[in-house]
């Protein structure tokens, strides 16, 4: 209940900056932990306030700590900053995360993870083994890098992995494929605590894509396209400007000048996604931003993201995001039950 709480005050801003520790430990990926920084770091209210407040610690206390690098990093702080974390994030050592088996923590990691156990605690590619030795994973879905999932499932056989995800969202318990999956997991929290406005914008200042879903495939096939085969991305260019309107397949294909039957198995090798799923992907994005920013009716929201209907909407939305549309506005603008509670009548605001 105390999580519940603390989560509902920080999603309706009920509390002050949210706050962020980021564990280093020896051999730690520089890339990682730069990215905690810079999207948390990013990440402001529409009045430019910071949001998050980042601190890097480390549990041999404050000092220099070893990177897979030639240089070292400064970590300011000691254990003590996971106690006072609201999200604890562990970036990858791969010097020491493959060794690690169930219960094989040192003592005074051990120490430090449980005392962070009051937190939302995520891990960043191979950090996951961390967590699965100190048992925090345990009956859990979870992911790591796709070279480490063999390794992982076979130490830790009570933990369910899924090897072909960008990441696993457990509720207080996240974890990561490799370092851009860790963008997208950021991204994904920022979007979890602030909306999908606030994550947008930290996106667009970073030059990444603003939201790829956690269920899209790690290893895509042919993320680039190769000499002499034609891409399926002025479709996709084209459905975007139409989101608003029936987008069939037959219709995309045509765009990329294929077959059907070509233009899905290209598009699934560029994106790791079939066409509707991007597609329903891209409503939904639309679907959410358009809750947070404007006054317009569920119905009208439908219409205007191409899902049809307010029927059609609710039941993409729930399975998407896992709230209601009504309960997301409520969330994100702060709108009372009573409006949230109007969706049967076409209102959600």
């Amino acid at each position: 209940m105390a999580r519940l709480c603390k989560d509902l005050a920080m999603r309706t801003g009920q509390s002050a900056r949210q706050r962020v520790a980021v564990l280093v430990r020896d051999g730690v990926l520089p890339m990682e932990l730069g990215l905690v920084h810079q999207l948390f770091g990013g990440a402001r209210s529409p009045s430019g306030e910071r949001l998050y407040e980042v601190r890097t610690c480390a549990v041999t206390g404050p000092g220099m700590i070893r990177t897979d690098a030639d240089f070292p990093v400064g970590a300011p702080h000691g254990p003590e900053a996971l106690e006072w974390a609201d999200t604890v994030i562990v970036p990858a050592s791969h010097e020491e995360d493959e060794a690690l088996g169930p219960g094989g923590l040192s003592a005074p990691l051990a120490r430090a993870l449980d005392a962070a156990r009051h937190a939302r605690l995520a891990s960043i590619c191979t950090g996951a083994f961390v967590l699965a030795a100190a048992g925090l994973l345990d009956g859990r879905r979870a992911t790591t890098h796709w070279l480490s999932t063999d390794r992982f499932a076979r130490t830790f056989p009570a933990v369910t992995v899924d090897p072909d995800v960008l990441y696993v969202d457990e509720g207080w318990v996240l974890t990561s494929a490799g370092e851009a999956a860790g963008v997208d997991l950021c991204l994904h929290m920022i979007r979890r605590d602030h909306g999908a406005s606030v994550a947008t914008d930290v996106a667009r200042r970073t030059v990444v894509p603003p939201h790829r879903e956690g269920g899209q495939a790690q290893f895509i096939q042919r993320p680039v396209t190769e000499p002499g085969l034609t891409s399926t991305g002025e479709a996709r260019s084209w459905a975007l400007r139409h989101l608003h309107e029936p987008v069939t397949l037959t219709e995309m294909a045509s765009r990329a000048s294929m077959s059907v039957r070509t233009f899905s198995r290209r598009f699934r090798e560029e994106t790791g996604l079939t066409p509707m799923q991007w597609l329903t992907q891209r409503r939904v994005d639309r679907a959410r931003e358009l809750l947070e920013s404007t006054d317009h009716t569920v119905d009208r929201v439908a219409t205007e993201a191409g899902f049809g209907t307010g029927a059609s909407l609710r039941q993409h939305f729930v399975a998407g995001v896992g709230v209601s549309p009504g309960a997301y506005r409520a969330t994100f603008r702060g709108v009372g039950d009573g409006a949230a509670g109007d969706e049967g009548q076409g209102r959600v605001g």
